[in-house]
């Protein structure tokens, strides 16, 4: 019997003994490292990639925003602030009140096949908008110019950067809204578009929160 009572409090034992070194091992040391070599080799990236303008933090780099105006008395769908450069179309997807920052919850595609009415009115007034929005005095969009990524949502919705090609044509709107040369703002999007991934991996690009933090503080210096 006592041998009996010894052998159990033995196996206990030795299980409790494992369960606080995998406790410790998994739990708190491995985390502990992993942390550790995060933040001390990918601080940037572990912490969300998050960009700051008046040492507050506007965003991540890796989440799209819209720049739009107030909703007016009657509104449903806020116009988009002309003064900023404006990002691709953010249809398909979920709002809702939680998140103060973005109106985002749910990230998808439209699903919405390349033939369907909504997706062809939707693509069809974007083009529309976005000739007209960018041609100001002396300078004119033609449909042919706008490129795809101006008039679709891309497959998450949540797509933070467009093509060069995109932000050129809206160069002339934003130096005319802000009241800036054009040469500046041109330069502005040229320092600010990236190559392919190690030279040939995806597509040339444009962070648009990058571009409009940067656009702000050229306005807060003129």
């Amino acid at each position: 019997m006592n041998n009996s009572v010894t052998n159990t409090a033995r196996l206990l034992w030795a299980g409790l003994r494992a369960l606080l070194v995998l406790t410790l091992v998994t739990g708190v040391i491995y985390p502990l490292v992993v942390t550790g070599i995060a933040q001390g080799l990918f601080s940037d990236q572990a912490n969300g990639s998050e960009i700051k303008a008046d040492g507050k933090v506007v965003g991540s780099s890796l989440i799209g925003q819209s720049y739009n105006l107030p909703l007016e008395k009657g509104q449903e769908t806020p116009e988009p602030d002309l003064k900023w450069f404006q990002g691709r179309p953010q249809n398909g997807l979920g709002t809702n009140s939680v998140n103060t920052r973005y109106s985002l919850i749910l990230s998808g595609a439209t699903n919405r096949s390349a033939d369907n009415k909504d997706l062809v009115d939707w693509v069809t007034a974007a083009k529309a908008a976005v000739v007209k929005d960018n041609s100001v005095n002396g300078y004119t969009v033609k449909p042919s110019e706008v490129p795809a990524d101006a008039v679709t949502s891309s497959g998450s919705g949540l797509d933070p950067d467009i093509s060069p090609q995109y932000a050129d044509i809206q160069v002339h709107r934003v130096a005319e809204k802000n009241g800036l040369p054009v040469d500046r703002v041109e330069k502005l999007v040229d320092d600010h578009t990236e190559g392919r991934t190690l030279g040939f991996m995806g597509e040339p690009r444009v962070n648009v929160l990058e571009l409009n933090t940067a656009l702000r503080e050229l306005l807060a210096k003129s």
